[in-house]
């Protein structure tokens, strides 16, 4: 929305940026609004990672903002000189932008609009961070700058909620830091498309492949945290950016992550659905309508609606007053009224009103506050004077959550005095209710247990008299049957006998390899990488029976549980292919249908009739094509196998009648073949 000039501050004699907004957007207000709101932002933001906004104003009918000029480049230029960097390399700049936002997100601003392109590299090597100017204070109300379903922002960078035009709040900038990362060691974005919409689309709709997937060099643990950074639900990705920054430190120092190995495959089912143009290039900072266009008439007041607003910005405003002034002076042709005052008051009186009904329907429910009717509410029992563990278990029955504190008090050890809330009061599910316990006589700390194998650590536990309780989950970087966490934490008292529960290891995710039969490489690459595999290769192989360049098979079979990053082969046809009739001859049958169907050949046997006793009964007299043939594979071959000879009797009686005599004739034919010999024996007698 505006070129970019390299100026010299004459008055203190250094080089500025100046931004000067394109003529076609400086007559409209919002658009105006949206450039103040840059420098607004910004000015409010005085850290050493973050570019700085000297002033801004107005000149020859639009506006400029003046800031800091960082000789260097940005990171896009980086990538598209260097190609994928070095992971570390990666790690240090993704830390030092990291450490912007946080200074952003603090002061409660939004970026919105974090890429390659806005990310600036000093000749010092130094990170800065430009360009606010979506930018937006979360949790306030600016919304008139923004139309109601509008998603501003780059496409191959926003976060999913940001692509279905939906709140935005820190966590979606950390999404767009897992895409730029993530193009810094692979070379390109996870998602691309030849629209703005189709890759929207795809950060809704599609899983990211894993970086490993695409760059096999990238550490296991890198590829962890970007692999959270990208997660479709906000709640999946780390909470904050000085946990990023925490984690990305402590993997160039090579010490292990604690932000890693929450996975979740949550994924958002809204569509985005264009209503307008997209601005050129899919890097481009865009704006695009999702449910309803942007007004292309007469430019209107954002608060009043009017068409009449006059902008009245003829002088510089140094960029100190701007953060104060919340809109440009505006003048109005509308004769004075008294409407505005009286809709006030009428206002004023309608929220007293509310407060005042919330209030009393507090006091006659005996709460503070109205219930969310549509929590799945519970009585929470009354547990004081229970033993702690009987009190812990009562609670977690209802499916509440538990805070134990142990303080001194005259209740017999272990006791619950107190309760927070107390019982009979209605919490949601999965709320916590504090219990104060009688401190016992006998604490006991729980000893260090983290990395141990089960088995050390409940011989840890039993040693200083504590009980305990597995939990496995699984874990992409502890090695499975390890302790990677405790309940209570390491180093806590709890009394002799507590229950410590054990969150051991059962190594990375099991997943089971899909059928991928029949698929072509790309569609079995979709699937693999949307099902989160890393470390998967194809092979080539002649078949006969599935057609050239789809998958016959997979080393593990299909469907068998595997780790997402252990070693898996695809192979894929290549066709029949030519091979050798091998050498049959003198095998029995199981021998020669073995060796065909190796060689990918049909066998069709026909049996031979041999006398009786000939050694070549059952074995491989000929075949066709002929031993050593070329052939393709799935062709059948004739196999002509000796049998033993079948001996066959044909019995003729003859009645013959005469005066004198009857001369019954009995014909016996015993025929036996062997080659070309035939044997007929007759035999005659008298009745």
């Amino acid at each position: 929305m505006a070129d970019v000039f390299l100026a010299k501050d004459q008055l203190l004699d250094r080089p500025v940026a100046v931004k000067v907004l394109f003529p076609q957007y400086a007559a409209d207000p919002t658009f105006v609004a949206r450039f103040r709101r840059e420098a607004q932002a910004a000015a409010n933001l005085n850290h050493p990672s973050i570019v700085a906004v000297y002033d801004w104003g107005e000149h020859d009918d639009t506006y400029f903002i003046v800031m800091e000029y960082v000789e260097g480049q940005t990171l896009a230029d980086l990538i598209a000189t260097e190609g994928p960097l070095e992971a570390t390399r990666a790690a240090g700049i993704a830390t030092e932008v990291a450490v912007a936002l946080g200074f952003a997100h603090r002061n409660g601003t939004v970026h919105r609009d974090v890429k390659p392109g806005n990310i600036m590299i000093h000749q010092s090597g130094q990170i800065k961070v430009a360009d606010f100017g979506i930018a937006r204070a979360f949790g306030g109300s600016d919304d008139e700058l923004t139309q109601t379903g509008s998603v501003m922002g780059t496409a191959s960078y926003f976060s999913p909620e940001q692509a279905q035009g939906k709140t935005v709040d820190p966590r979606s900038d950390l999404y767009s830091l897992g895409v730029v990362l993530y193009e810094m060691v692979v070379g390109q974005t996870p998602f691309n498309g030849n629209t703005p919409v189709a890759i929207a689309y795809k950060h809704v709709q599609e899983a990211p492949p894993r970086a490993s997937a695409m760059n096999p060099t990238i550490p296991a643990a890198l590829d962890a945290l970007i692999h959270r950074l990208l997660n479709k639900d906000p709640e999946m990705r780390y909470p904050a950016s000085e946990e990023v920054r925490a984690d990305l430190v402590r993997f160039r120092e090579g010490q292990p992550l604690t932000g890693v190995g929450q996975t979740g495959s949550v994924t958002a089912s809204t569509a985005v659905s264009p209503a307008m143009p997209m601005m050129a290039g899919n890097d481009s900072t865009m704006i695009m309508a999702d449910n309803v266009g942007m007004n292309t008439g007469v430019p209107r007041n954002p608060d009043t609606g009017t068409s009449r607003a006059i902008i009245d910005t003829s002088r510089a405003v140094p960029a100190s007053a701007a953060v104060s002034q919340v809109e440009p002076v505006e003048e109005y042709y509308d004769p004075p009224s008294r409407t505005g005052v009286f809709v006030i008051m009428l206002g004023v009186l309608l929220v007293g009103l509310v407060g005042l009904i919330w209030y009393l329907s507090g006091l006659n429910s005996g709460d503070d506050g109205v219930t969310d009717p549509t929590l799945d509410l519970v009585t929470v029992p009354r547990v004081v004077g229970e033993n702690v563990i009987s009190a812990q278990n009562d609670l977690s029955n209802e499916g509440l959550e538990f805070d134990t504190k142990f303080e001194p008090n005259d209740a017999d050890p272990n006791t619950v005095f107190r309760q927070e809330p107390e019982g009979g009061s209605e919490l949601a599910k999965g709320e916590t209710v504090t219990l104060f316990v009688s401190e016992p006589q006998d604490l006991v700390t729980i000893p260090p247990l983290l990395n141990m194998t089960l088995e050390e650590a409940q011989q840890a536990l039993t040693n200083v008299g504590l009980k305990n309780s597995p939990r496995r989950e699984w874990n992409d970087t502890i090695p499975d049957g390890s302790v990677i966490g405790t309940n209570p934490a390491v180093g806590e008292q709890v009394p002799a006998g507590f229950p410590v529960e054990l969150i051991v290891s059962q190594g990375p995710e099991q997943v089971a390899i899909p059928d991928v039969k029949g698929m072509s490489r790309s569609e079995a690459t979709n699937v693999m990488n949307s099902m989160g595999f890393t470390n998967y290769s194809f092979d080539d192989e002649g078949s006969a029976t599935v057609p050239r360049d789809l998958v016959v098979r997979t080393e593990p079979q299909i469907n068998q549980p595997t780790a997402v990053d252990d070693q898996i082969v695809i192979w894929v046809s290549q066709g029949a292919l030519e091979t050798l009739v091998p050498d049959l001859l003198g095998k029995d049958q199981a021998t020669a249908e073995r060796l065909l169907t190796d060689n990918q050949l049909v066998p069709e046997f026909q049996p031979v009739d041999l006398p009786v006793g000939d050694p070549n009964i059952g074995l491989v007299l000929d075949v066709q094509p002929g031993v050593n043939s070329a052939v393709r594979q799935g062709q059948t071959v004739i196999v002509r196998i000796g049998r033993e000879g079948q001996e066959t009797t044909t019995t003729t009686t003859q009645d013959t009648t005469s005066s004198s005599e009857d001369t019954t004739t009995t014909t016996t034919e015993d025929t036996t073949t062997s080659s070309s010999e035939t044997t007929t024996t007759t035999v005659a007698g008298d009745e």
